[in-house]
């Protein structure tokens, strides 16, 4: 039996109170069903992403024949699941175009396209998720990317059924599809390459298509298409949520949990793989304090833990409370939710820019709930399906 009562609607909805007694019985836990470790608070989580005998080592889904386009995503994806010196020499080129000041630049536009959304409320009892939370985030990534208007339609629903693949439980139809979407989204934005090679744009594939580092590497067009893809999936997928859980939590008068929900949109970050296995077994359970082995190459997933148990005292990060006590919005504190170490999320300028600019927008609405929301049946990616809401 798994620890996560995953089959659970009501856990799926609100996970916390289980992961709390997760938490306080044993912070690093064997599952036996997903058959991996799984940590579960802050002080561990955040040593299993910076230990470098843990490593993010993509393995083809099987059988491949099956998952082509989905697995060419993934095994070219090195910022997300691969370590130097490919992860290394993939992140510097593009950092090179993804910069904070390209970010930045688009603040006045994110601002301009969250107040067109607005306007949309202003008409009657309307589900804020359709009408905002999933809308500006798609509108952001595709200014970003310079994919034009009229296809931004297209990119949710690729991004939607592409993460379905991270879910620990999916069916053979959910599968179909999230292979189905990478096909289509990779050939769309191979298309999308070859026009930026011809007419450049100010857009960050034109940016990309053009980078070369000093020694003069540049990108392969599998690295390019692979890059765009997880800023879509991993930035748009997690506002979503973001904006979704936190103005649920207003609208029903309870900024403590609007400020949980903003640290922790998703429920589980990547498996790591020991690298060392037999070092592993000592430094790294000295190091997370349990005395149960790791078993050798076990792949292992950890909970960004927004939460932090009382036990670790001292050890909290500044500007992080005890569990039970309200997070402060003003400040910008050493949460999980953009992860750690090397693999820390590239996009998270960009994230707090969007995030930043969409409460900005909403908080200041005299909105109020105009049915009840529903949850989305998923565990990885924790958040709403609907949020009906309606101006007072």
């Amino acid at each position: 039996m798994s620890l996560l009562p995953l089959e659970d609607a009501e856990f799926l909805r609100s996970p916390y109170e289980v992961l709390a007694q997760l938490r306080a019985k044993h912070p690093l836990a064997w599952d036996e069903t997903l058959g991996r470790w799984l940590a579960f608070d802050y002080q561990t989580c955040n040593a299993v992403l910076r230990d470098r005998d843990l490593a993010r080592i993509w393995k083809d889904r099987e059988p491949s024949a099956d998952f082509g386009q989905f697995n060419l995503i993934h095994r070219n994806a090195l910022l997300l699941e691969m370590e130097p010196p490919d992860h290394t020499r993939l992140r510097r080129l593009v950092s090179v175009a993804f910069t904070r000041r390209r970010t930045e630049g688009l603040r006045p536009r994110i601002a301009t396209l969250a107040a067109a959304l607005i306007d949309g409320l202003r008409d009657g009892p309307v589900d804020l998720m359709s009408a905002f939370a999933e809308e500006l985030p798609v509108q952001v990534i595709g200014e970003l990317l310079g994919i034009p208007a009229t296809d931004w339609p297209l990119l949710r629903p690729w991004s939607n059924a592409i993460v379905k693949m991270y879910e620990p439980a999916i069916i053979a139809e959910q599968r179909a599809a999230a292979e189905t979407a990478a096909a289509e989204f990779v050939g769309y934005l191979r298309e999308l390459v070859a026009t930026r090679r011809v007419t450049a744009g100010d857009d960050l594939v034109s940016a990309l298509v053009r980078v070369r580092d000093t020694d003069g590497d540049r990108l392969t067009e599998d690295e390019l298409v692979t890059t765009c893809i997880l800023l879509l999936n991993a930035g748009h997928e997690a506002s979503v949520n973001v904006i979704g859980n936190g103005m649920l939590a207003r609208a029903v008068g309870k900024p403590r949990a609007m400020a949980c929900a903003a640290s922790g949109p998703v429920a589980r970050t990547s498996r790591r793989r020991g690298t060392h296995p037999l070092r592993l077994t000592f430094a790294a359970l000295r190091t997370y304090g349990h005395r149960r082995r790791f078993p050798s190459q076990r792949r292992n997933p950890a909970r960004p833990a927004g939460r932090r148990p009382a036990r670790l005292g001292q050890s909290r990060p500044a500007g992080i409370p005890a569990p039970g006590h309200p997070l402060n919005l003003r400040r910008d504190p050493a949460h999980l939710g953009f992860g750690a170490g090397i693999h820390f999320c590239l996009g998270a300028p960009l994230a707090r820019v969007e995030l930043q600019e969409a409460f900005a927008a909403l908080l200041p609405l005299p909105l109020t709930l105009a049915g009840t929301a529903t949850s989305r049946p998923t565990f990885v990616q924790h958040g709403l399906a609907t949020l009906p809401v309606t101006l007072t």
